[in-house]
């Protein structure tokens, strides 16, 4: 499912806003999801995340290698300095066509890349700060299942490594509306390489939640326990055990 830049820039100003406002008096909670984070560290984390973006996005900076982070604010300032951020970076975003070559880290090098990768950085640690406060909201499902699809583009290594069982796995989201494309995903290791398929298939093991649901267990933020498994758990557990998270 691609979303376009519009839904993009949409859902970036949304989460933002959903994580500055979960933040705000709960800056000294843990984060369970990332438990060495207080909601500060997560906050400002997430602040440097989108002006690095930013820069890259509007050709200031060519990579990390010329990013200096900016010091960090004072608490009581921290939450506004977040939101600012987050909004400048929208703006940008929103005015860049998706097709202007810019650096990533991924084989994917252009805006577009930067414009989804903020959408699902912001809408994960939104999560992350909403549930630091006691609430369990669910990641908004079109942008989950987009979320799925860039975690099996761009989020596991180079080769894939010996040992998988070749049967692979597969996702099932129960929430996708009738007729839409999409929601079902297939990923296997064989002879080094990823194989990913995105209709339905049979894998060694299966996982079945809603889409935010899927997007959570693939970042490691919902155990597999909240969704049903299906065949052998241990290699739902290799399998996810190759996904590259923050």
């Amino acid at each position: 499912m691609t979303l376009e830049k519009s839904d993009l820039i949409a859902a970036l100003r949304r989460d933002a806003a959903r994580l500055a406002a979960a933040a705000e008096h709960n800056l000294g909670a843990v984060v369970p999801s990332c438990p060495d984070w207080t909601v500060a560290d997560l906050v400002r984390h997430t602040g440097v995340v989108h002006r690095f973006w930013r820069l890259v996005a509007a050709g200031e900076i060519a990579g990390p290698g010329e990013h200096v982070e900016p010091p960090r604010p004072a608490d009581a300032d921290l939450v506004a300095w977040f939101a600012e951020g987050a909004e400048r970076a929208a703006a940008t975003l929103e005015g860049l066509d998706p097709a202007l070559p810019r650096w990533s880290w991924a084989d994917r090098k252009d805006v577009g890349f930067i414009q989804r990768r903020m959408a699902q950085e912001t809408a994960v640690h939104a999560w992350d700060a909403v549930n630091a406060a006691g609430r369990d909201e669910a990641v908004e499902r079109v942008l989950a299942m987009d979320g799925v699809d860039e975690l099996l583009a761009h989020f596991l290594p180079p080769a894939a490594p010996a040992g998988l069982a070749e049967a692979g796995l597969h996702l099932h989201a129960t929430d996708g509306a009738a007729g839409e494309a999409g929601g079902e995903w297939t990923l296997r290791a064989v002879d080094g390489r990823w194989l990913v398929g995105r209709l339905h298939g049979k894998g060694a093991a299966a996982a079945r939640g809603t889409a935010s649901d899927l997007l959570l267990l693939l970042w490691g933020r919902r155990p597999a326990e909240r969704v049903e498994v299906f065949g052998d758990p241990d290699a739902l557990k290799a399998y996810l055990a190759n996904f590259v998270r923050s």
